[in-house]
Formats: structure tokens, C-alpha cells, sequence
């Protein structure tokens, strides 16, 4: 089994580190939009449905089940009350 890459995300363990995240998302994309792959709203919430659906072969890739515990719904409601949530 390999170790997966460090990156930020994987230190994500809390609701408030989770809030640390997305905000440190938003100044990257402030600062270096044209550094993104995705920079507008429509490309980037393309990505994540394409990478959540790939996922489980990206952690096969380093040795590894996708993990089955996590919170979809939370991420889901997240990314739908931004919707009308000011």
C-alpha cells in the first residue's frame, strides 16, 4: 500500500478544518486563477462530480479502498445551500 501524496486535503479532520480548506480554496483562486485548471464556477463544479466519480479507482491507483465512512451527505448539502446561502 502507498502512501498517499500530501496535500492539504488530506489533513482535513474536522468541520473546522473543512471551513479552513474551502476559504484557503477561495484566496488560491484570488490570487492565482490563472494557475487553475477549472477558474470558472461552471468547469469547477464539473471537476468534482468527475473526480468523485473516479475516485475509487485514483485510490486503487496508490493500493487503497476508498474509504466508506465518510460524509457525502454533508458535502452535498454544502454545495447545494451555496446556492441560495448568503
Amino acid at each position: 500500500m502507498q502512501q498517499l501524496p500530501d496535500h492539504p486535503a488530506h489533513r482535513v479532520d474536522s468541520r473546522e478544518a473543512l471551513v479552513c480548506h474551502i476559504l484557503s480554496l477561495r484566496d488560491d483562486l484570488l490570487t492565482r486563477s490563472n494557475q487553475w485548471e477549472n477558474p470558472t464556477l461552471e468547469s469547477y463544479l464539473e471537476a468534482p462530480a468527475a473526480w468523485i466519480e473516479g475516485s475509487p479507482g485514483w485510490y486503487r491507483g496508490f493500493g487503497q479502498e476508498m474509504p466508506t465512512d465518510g460524509d457525502w451527505k454533508l458535502f452535498a448539502r454544502a454545495l447545494s445551500a451555496a446556492v441560495v446561502y448568503e
